[in-house]
């Protein structure tokens, strides 16, 4: 599948929101760098979380909903859905308007950056992209989504 482009899926631009979010909540230098000193263009944990579920309804019912709109298949739904239910589960105990260094102080932080990471980067090798880029900040996502 490598070679894929983003849009070639029906429903790419929420993609390219859930492909946004993941990528931030899976690195843990972004954390640091940008969320932390709270660097203009990045949003925040709250604003990651948003973009993951709320044109989705992630947070309701499973990605498998969304293979073949989505999601390219159940490998990319199953990864995401670990991800969702470990960042949710951190923001409900923490508090959607809580500090970024809550989060990441959080016992389940690291757990969740993991899974992120795992779906992060099976949706970025899937798009033909290298997952290991920094993440982009949200103007550049929604420009290349067609959105600005």
């Amino acid at each position: 599948m490598a070679g894929m482009p983003l849009n070639d899926m029906p429903w790419w631009r929420w993609r390219a929101n859930v492909r946004s979010a993941l990528h931030m909540l899976s690195d843990p230098v972004f954390h640091e760098t940008c969320w932390l000193p709270g660097l203009p263009g990045y949003g925040d944990v709250t604003d990651a979380v948003y973009r993951l579920v709320e044109d989705t309804w992630l947070d309701n019912w499973s990605a498998e909903k969304y293979v073949g709109a989505v999601f390219r298949d159940a490998d990319e739904a199953a990864l995401v859905d670990v991800a969702v239910l470990r960042v949710l589960r951190i923001m409900h105990q923490v508090g959607a308007d809580a500090p970024v260094a809550d989060y990441l102080r959080h016992a389940g932080w690291p757990d969740a950056v993991r899974a992120a990471r795992e779906a992060h980067q099976l949706l970025a090798v899937n798009d033909g992209e290298d997952p290991n880029v920094p993440p982009r900040t949200l103007d550049e996502v929604a420009a290349g989504a067609g959105v600005v």
